[in-house]
C-alpha cells in the first residue's frame, strides 16, 4: 500500500531536509557549518539584487545566524593547500553555486547551451573573426578578468551591440557562451563582477577529467534534489535544477526502482509524491527565519502553497503602485510556519535595516510573530554591520513590530 503522509508530516520533512529545526551554532560558525548546509541545499542561487543582502549569503543566515561572510567568499571564490575551493559557479538552478565535485554533472547544460547559443555565435563570428579565440587566449593570459577589461585588452576594436542580443558587447556574449558551455568558469568576484578564468585553473583534475553518462548526471541530480526536498513530485524535483520533463521523469522512476525514492500520498497535494528513503520526520520544528525571495526553500512558489498554505510571488518587476508587499520581500519562518512576511531594505549610509512593510498572516498571534520577528531583524541588522531597525507604518503587523523593537 502506498504510503500517507499528512500535510503538517510534509511540511516538517521538507524543513527538517532544508536544515531548519536543527540549533544554530553555539559559537561562531565556520567551513564545517558551511559544508552541512550545502550537503542538504545542494546549491545557492545567485542573484544580482542586493538592496537587502545578496541571495546566495541569506540562506546561511537563516539556518545558522551570523557568520563571516567570508566563509562563503573563501569556497567560491578562492583556493589554497589550506582550504581547497569547495564551490563552483555554474546553471544549476538559475546561476548558482555548486560543490566543486558537482561540475560534470551538468555537462548535459553544457552541450545544450552549445547548440542554443550557436547562430548568436556565428553572428558574432561574422563580425568580429577570431574573436572566440582571441578571448580565450586572453583570458590564458591575463585571467582571472572581467569583460570590460577584456574588451580593453582586445584593443578596443570589438563592436558594441546596439540594441542586440541584451544589450551587451559581443565580447560579454562571448564570455557567457564560453562559461554556458564550459570552455570559462568564474575564477573569482570583484564586488559582483563575474572575473572569468579557464576552468583547468580552478577546478580540480579530478573534476575537470570526470565524464558523467547524461542518463546518469539526471539520476543523480534528482537524488540530491530529492535529498534537500525531504518529499517532493517528480514537478517539485525536476525543477531543482531545470530538468527536461522526460529526462526527469525517466531519473525519478529509476530512483524508485533502485529504493533511493519511495512513492507516498501527501493528504492535500494532487499530484503523485515521493520521499527519500533517508528524509527524516521530526515531531516538531522549532525556531525562526527570514528566509530571501531565492531561498531554496521558497524559490518553488506553488510547493511553497502547498507546504505552507502562504501565496508568495517576489515583486520586483511589478510597478510599485501594484505591488502588494513590497520590492523584496522576506517570509518569516517560525515553528516550522510561514507566519508573517517584511519587506526590507539596508540603508547602508544610516546604518539602518528599514522594514518598509510588516505582515502577519491571517489568524495569527500578531504580538508573538512580532516579538520573534524583531529578535530575528535585530540578529540580521547586526550580522549586516547596521546599527538600529526602523519600521515604515505599512502593513497590519507594523504597529505591533514597531512596539517589539
Amino acid at each position: 500500500m502506498t504510503e500517507v503522509l499528512s500535510a503538517s508530516a510534509a511540511r516538517r520533512m521538507a524543513l527538517a531536509a532544508q536544515g531548519f529545526g536543527v540549533a544554530r551554532p553555539s559559537g561562531a560558525p565556520g567551513r564545517r557549518h558551511l559544508q552541512q548546509v550545502l550537503r542538504r541545499v545542494q546549491l545557492l542561487q545567485l542573484d544580482s539584487v542586493n538592496v537587502a543582502v545578496r541571495a546566495h549569503y541569506m540562506p546561511l543566515f537563516a539556518r545558522l545566524g551570523g557568520y563571516d561572510q567570508s566563509l562563503v567568499d573563501e569556497a567560491a571564490w578562492s583556493h589554497s593547500s589550506r582550504k581547497p575551493r569547495l564551490m563552483a559557479e555554474y546553471w544549476a538552478h538559475e546561476a548558482s553555486l555548486i560543490p566543486v565535485e558537482d561540475w560534470p554533472l551538468f555537462r548535459w547544460r553544457m552541450a545544450r547551451y552549445e547548440s542554443r547559443y550557436a547562430r548568436h555565435v556565428t553572428r558574432i563570428a561574422a563580425a568580429s573573426p577570431g574573436l572566440v579565440d582571441d578571448v580565450l587566449a586572453t583570458v590564458k593570459e591575463l585571467g582571472p578578468i572581467g569583460a570590460g577589461t577584456l574588451e580593453s585588452a582586445l584593443g578596443g576594436a570589438v563592436p558594441r551591440a546596439k540594441g542586440g542580443w541584451w544589450n551587451r558587447s559581443d565580447v560579454k556574449h562571448v564570455c557567457e557562451y564560453l562559461f554556458a558551455t564550459g570552455r570559462l568558469t568564474t575564477g573569482t568576484r570583484q564586488g559582483f563582477q563575474r572575473l572569468y578564468d579557464l576552468p583547468e585553473r580552478v577546478l580540480p583534475a579530478s573534476v575537470l577529467g570526470a565524464s558523467v553518462p547524461d542518463d546518469e548526471a539526471a539520476r543523480r541530480l534528482t537524488g540530491r534534489a530529492a535529498v534537500a526536498h525531504g518529499v517532493a513530485t517528480e514537478k517539485d524535483l525536476r525543477d531543482y535544477y531545470r530538468l527536461e520533463p522526460e529526462r526527469s521523469k525517466q531519473a525519478v522512476a529509476e530512483l524508485v526502482a533502485a529504493g533511493e525514492l519511495v512513492p507516498v500520498s501527501v493528504e492535500g497535494w494532487r499530484h503523485q509524491a515521493y520521499r527519500h528513503v533517508d528524509a527524516r520526520l521530526p515531531r516538531a520544528v522549532r525556531g525562526r527565519a527570514l528566509l530571501c525571495p531565492f531561498d531554496p526553500l521558497i524559490w518553488e512558489r506553488d510547493r511553497t502553497e502547498r507546504l505552507f498554505d502562504f501565496h508568495y510571488r517576489i515583486e520586483i518587476y511589478v510597478p510599485e503602485p501594484k505591488r502588494v508587499y513590497g520590492y523584496y520581500v522576506f517570509p518569516f519562518l517560525l515553528d516550522g510556519e510561514l507566519v508573517g512576511r517584511v519587506d526590507l531594505k539596508a540603508d547602508r549610509a544610516t546604518g539602518t535595516l528599514r522594514v518598509q512593510g510588516a505582515y502577519a498572516e491571517p489568524d495569527r498571534d500578531a504580538g508573538r510573530v512580532a516579538a520573534e520577528l524583531a529578535e530575528e531583524l535585530h540578529a540580521m541588522a547586526s550580522w549586516l554591520e547596521l546599527e538600529q531597525v526602523s519600521v515604515h507604518p505599512r502593513g497590519n503587523l507594523s504597529a505591533a513590530l514597531g512596539v517589539a523593537l
